[in-house]
């Protein structure tokens, strides 16, 4: 991996700046990708875009950015995009500051701008590995992008221009929004669907998939897991959102389920003041596992009452035991009818006790 810090002007960032809006956005005499087709758009608001205008007028320090070197000698911005496009538009008249666009500016402002402040910017060259731990290095040192931000800066190409379009732009389908949570401007949305798709695996899916033309597999599969949820679950609540869904068709698609009985149970479920995740009331249908559920624990007095009731007493082995030393644990299973009530509560030595529960 080879990394140089470079010193560059405004006046050579700005040159040859153009938006070509869903084409991305480009500078730096046309040879930088300001915002590649696989990059998030841009999210600043006014506040923030100004502040990096008075930054550059103060001569103070803006954050060192990050510019990936392309094996055709271009480059693409890593970490950096949103203050760069804020001075490419304030230099190219889209806004102004404190009433005073960049042309009403006296020419000796101008040039204080475009030619004396220098933008301190690490070109990075390498293959996609070290790029991978690189970036993944500075973003725990504080920049702002995405885990999933990161993987496309490695792994760009015509596959991840393709899944933007169906995952991460303003004008993608609105097919299954309303089961994903996070944001589809930093990426989260594809992050998912490749999480699903690859069971996990995204760099390696990613790595796999970079050249490829397009990306249908990975959407068709999407429109499946989320036609499979609908089919299966034709009531939607908002506890649906953010379930991995993918992972759940990936285990149960082939299998046969009778909706109208699913709704039953689930409604039953809902109404279970001993169930504290109701969202997982999803995965338990499907899995049978508790673990889902998050049920209620036992309250310290209902342990402390089910204590000295029984002096001490664990009702499995018969020893006698200190408070500390034992668990709680339902007499009758929560499965089975049993709620957590003290008088449900039983005390049982901390070795019986997960013993029975198989932990």
């Amino acid at each position: 991996m080879k990394i140089e810090l470079k010193e560059i002007t405004v006046r050579e960032l700005t040159e040859g700046y153009k938006d070509n809006n869903e084409n991305g956005v480009v500078g730096y005499g046309g040879k930088l990708d300001i915002r590649p087709p696989y990059q998030r758009e841009f999210v600043y608001g006014d506040k923030q875009r100004n502040a990096v205008i008075e930054t550059l007028t103060k001569e103070f320090p803006l954050n060192v950015m990050y510019w990936a070197v392309r094996d055709d000698g271009g480059f693409e911005v890593i970490d950096g995009q949103q203050r760069t496009i804020s001075i490419c538009q304030y230099v190219n008249g889209d806004f102004s500051l404190n009433g005073l666009a960049f042309h009403n500016l006296q020419s000796d402002k101008q040039k204080k701008i475009l030619d004396d402040y220098k933008l301190m910017v690490y070109f990075c060259t390498g293959a996609p590995s070290e790029k991978l731990e690189w970036f993944e290095t500075i973003n725990i040192a504080g920049a702002e992008l995405t885990k999933q931000e990161l993987r496309n800066a490695v792994y760009s190409g015509s596959w991840v221009s393709d899944a933007k379009r169906y995952f991460s732009k303003n004008s993608r389908p609105k097919i299954g929004d309303e089961y994903l949570s996070g944001s589809a401007i930093r990426q989260e949305y594809l992050e998912t669907g490749i999480n699903w798709i690859s069971s996990g695996n995204v760099k390696e899916y990613m790595s796999k998939n970079q050249h490829e033309p397009n990306a249908n597999e990975l959407w068709l599969y999407f429109q499946s897991v989320i036609n499979w949820v609908k089919a299966t679950f034709p009531k939607y609540r908002k506890e649906m959102k953010g379930i991995q869904w993918g992972f759940l068709f990936n285990e149960f698609k082939n299998q046969k389920f009778d909706s109208q009985k699913l709704e039953e149970e689930i409604t039953k479920l809902m109404l279970d003041e001993d169930i504290t995740n109701k969202k997982g009331i999803y995965e338990y249908i499907l899995t049978g596992k508790e673990k889902y559920l998050n049920i209620r624990s036992f309250s310290d007095n209902q342990k402390r009452e089910a204590y000295e009731r029984q002096q001490g007493i664990c009702l499995k082995c018969g020893l006698k035991f200190e408070l500390n030393e034992m668990e709680a644990d339902h007499a009758t299973p929560w499965h089975e009818g049993g709620k957590t009530s003290a008088d449900n509560c039983q005390m049982l030595c901390r070795e019986d006790n997960r013993r029975k529960s198989g932990k």
